[in-house]
């Protein structure tokens, strides 16, 4: 009876193990399958802009060569933002859907150097465009943000951000 019972077994651990098998990866990837992948992707990401502005149609947003949406609305008086300063800044990041990642504390500002800083390249160009005392909606598309892989804690990858804006001063 044990022997059977092993025997059993045996064919059952065999006839499982057989079905299996890898199937080959696909390494034939070339330039231009990666050029069409990121066109899609951009394509995509603009159709989902889009559909967000056509709810806030209200603003008035410029669009900048490299693809950054952004809207002044609120003049200020100071001097225009300009490479090397040291901005002073309050800001709100959201993602399209509303969904809030990152917002300056009531009582802080945020620092940092323009163009000299880890802080995503969309939210320095919308910077250079306003003065200060000025308040800005940023459409930030992916690749001007956290691109591919978000930043591995709130922001996803390939997430257009909606960056709230003041610029509060400028420092030399």
């Amino acid at each position: 009876m044990k022997l059977s019972i092993y025997i059993l077994v045996f064919f059952a651990l065999v006839s499982c193990s057989g079905g299996d098998q890898e199937q080959p990866v696909d390494l034939d990837w070339n330039k231009e399958k990666s050029t069409a992948l990121n066109k899609n992707l951009a394509q995509e990401e603009e159709i989902q802009i889009k559909l967000f502005l056509a709810h806030h149609s209200d603003w008035k947003v410029k669009e900048s060569g490299t693809g950054l949406k952004y809207f002044i609305y609120k003049q200020g008086e100071g001097d225009s933002a300009r490479v090397g300063q040291i901005a002073q800044v309050e800001l709100k990041v959201q993602l399209l859907d509303g969904k809030e990642v990152y917002k300056t504390a009531s009582d802080e500002v945020e620092e940092f150097v323009i163009d000299k800083s880890q802080l995503e390249s969309g939210i320095h160009e919308g910077i250079k465009k306003m003065r200060v005392g000025d308040k800005a909606k940023l459409i930030v598309p992916s690749h001007l943000g956290h691109g591919l892989v978000g930043d591995f804690d709130k922001v996803p990858p390939l997430a257009v951000l909606v960056v709230d804006v003041h610029l509060i001063k400028i420092k030399q």
